[in-house]
């Protein structure tokens, strides 16, 4: 072995790596990334949920009941709906993780002796997001009238409660996981394929040299763009409908809503993530920059859009990020559909922002390609 040969090849290796700063970036900010995402974004244990509650017996038993409930640091109360058919709206559309109702005639019939029952709905889609505030439920609900009573009341405390909280899993009632995780699989996959086929597929025309004939033909910007993206949306919609077909057959997941509906909001999924790709390639010099590019936003769309982690149990931070991503309001659209049989007019809190999406990325797409023509 030449040393002075070996010493050659690493020198000139080392300024290969110096020129190409889009690797050398990857290299350095995935780990970052990771550390970030992991060390402080992920929580498994989410607190203060928000919880609507339908109080129809104003007195001290119900007020303490909901103050141990909030103070127990897993419910947050933040609507006060007037009647149990609004908060069941609440939860259709994901705006609260629980409905806690206090029927009018709660007081009297617990100072009575009458053991009077407590409904506590929650949403039961991602299992994982209320289980522990569930859990704790049993423990809560013991302490919460302990002051209350007391004295000539102190009968009314033997070893089990005054009264009941009936617990209702809505949309999912056995806590399956593959309920959660099944259709949330459809928006991971086509967030990982349609950014990646559309930023490999202009880099390649690049390397093959066949981007000089495009750029010299009169096809203006954005007609190369729908041409390019219009194909990979009905791959796009091949790769669902193996992915509903399983989910049917294989595992059983109930889809008590419309496919058409969800049909629609597909196409701006997948043309807001087409645009992404398209983005990434006129950046890239090649392949390889264009599938380090998809990884560095498919990791945060993972890990940020509450597919793996429950959404409420991240940081607020976290949670703007998460906002931003297409992935997290297709989540809540697929799963609302699929499981609550959500209609149009509450899944558009959750559209337009796709769109949006899909819209900035892709005038930053022309912007870009714009300057290639130079």
């Amino acid at each position: 072995m030449n040393w002075s040969r070996l010493l050659a090849i690493l020198i000139k290796e080392f300024r290969q790596i110096r020129r190409d700063r889009l690797t050398f970036a990857m290299m350095v900010g995935v780990p970052i990334l990771q550390l970030v995402l992991f060390g402080y974004a992920i929580n498994t244990d989410p607190k203060r949920l928000p919880m609507a509650a339908v109080v129809a017996d104003h007195s001290e038993f119900s007020r303490s009941l909901v103050s141990a409930l909030e103070n127990s640091g897993y419910f947050r109360l933040t609507r006060q709906p007037a009647s149990e058919a609004e908060a069941n709206r609440l939860l259709e559309r994901g705006e609260v993780q629980f409905v806690l109702v206090i029927p009018p005639d709660f007081s009297r019939r617990l100072l009575r002796g009458e053991r009077p029952a407590i409904l506590l709905a929650a949403d039961a889609t991602d299992p994982a997001a209320g289980g522990n505030a569930l859990a704790a439920l049993n423990t809560i609900s013991r302490q919460a009238l302990a002051q209350d009573l007391d004295g000539a009341l102190a009968h009314l405390r033997p070893n089990d409660m005054p009264y009941e909280i009936r617990v209702q899993r809505r949309y999912n009632p056995e806590g399956l996981s593959r309920y959660n995780i099944v259709p949330g699989l459809i928006g991971v996959i086509l967030t990982m394929t349609m950014v990646m086929m559309t930023g490999l597929a202009m880099t390649r025309e690049r390397e093959r040299g066949t981007m000089e004939n495009l750029l010299a033909t009169p096809v203006r910007p954005l007609e190369v763009m729908i041409g390019k993206i219009a194909p990979y949306i009905l791959i796009g919609y091949v790769q669902v409908a193996v992915i509903l077909a399983a989910a049917w057959l294989l595992f059983d997941v109930p889809m008590v809503g419309s496919l058409a509906l969800l049909s629609v909001a597909l196409v701006l999924f997948i043309a807001a993530n087409l645009a992404v790709g398209f983005t990434f390639s006129t950046i890239a010099a090649n392949q390889l920059q264009a599938m380090q590019l998809t990884f560095f936003f498919f990791l945060p769309s993972m890990l940020l859009s509450g597919f793996m982690f429950p959404f409420r149990g991240m940081p607020e931070w976290a949670q703007a990020i998460g906002e931003m991503l297409p992935l997290t309001h297709f989540l809540r659209i697929v799963r609302g559909i699929l499981l609550k049989g959500n209609q149009a007019a509450d899944i558009f809190p959750e559209v337009w922002p796709i769109a949006v999406f899909m819209l900035a990325a892709g005038l930053v797409a022309l912007a870009r390609y714009r300057r290639t023509l130079d």
